[in-house]
């Protein structure tokens, strides 16, 4: 996990501007004005990631500048692939990058470990679960997007040899038994005020 917090703010500074930029249907959504709120996740998130794979993404998002691509708007794009299929074949899919069976392939193995951790992390922390996304693509709607799903939209934005470097990682923690689910949470109650996860479920509880 890195420490490097100058290139975590960098990304998440990357990302933001991106954000800014992402249309949504019916005008700008209420999370593209909140940027503590945003800052906090997306920080949460990096703050689990090894230093290779946030300097692949970090790369990633830095060339996007010349190629003029929006990894975020791409991001919920294929997202959309669920929660509005039809949307998704006949307005986007035409104009995102083809994914090939291989990469799929990878990106699929990836999603089924973190679901493992994300379910487990549910378990453990029922209340701070609440306050989540529900964990399955089958829960999807137009209006709610799982953790599957999300997940599933985020790795197809990455280069090939960031998700290569990502899969690496993974594999590692789950080697070490490190849930990636719940070290993200962490951070987060962390950056949000609480000491430690039992701290915030008790909080949760009342």
């Amino acid at each position: 996990m890195s420490q490097n917090l100058d290139l975590i703010e960098h990304i998440v500074e990357q990302e933001w501007k991106q954000f800014q930029d992402v249309n949504n249907e019916g005008g700008p959504a209420n999370c593209q004005g909140n940027w503590p709120t945003f800052r906090v996740m997306r920080m949460s998130q990096f703050l689990t990631w090894n230093d290779d794979v946030l300097e692949s993404y970090d790369t990633d998002l830095t060339e996007c500048e010349t190629t003029h691509r929006n990894l975020l708007t791409e991001k919920y794009a294929h997202m959309m692939a669920s929660t509005d299929p039809q949307y998704y074949e006949h307005k986007l899919k035409p104009y995102l990058a083809h994914l090939d069976p291989e990469r799929i392939a990878l990106q699929e193995h990836i999603i089924a470990q973190q679901l493992i951790w994300a379910k487990r992390f549910h378990q453990l922390y029922p209340h701070l679960g609440e306050n989540m996304r529900v964990i399955e693509t089958r829960e999807d709607t137009r209006d709610v997007t799982s953790f599957e799903t999300y997940l599933r939209g985020e790795l197809s934005t990455y280069s090939d040899e960031t998700l290569r470097l990502y899969a690496t990682m993974i594999e590692r923690y789950a080697a070490e038994d490190i849930n990636i689910t719940e070290e993200t949470v962490l951070w987060t109650v962390k950056l949000s005020g609480h000491p430690n996860l039992a701290a915030a479920e008790k909080y949760l509880a009342g």
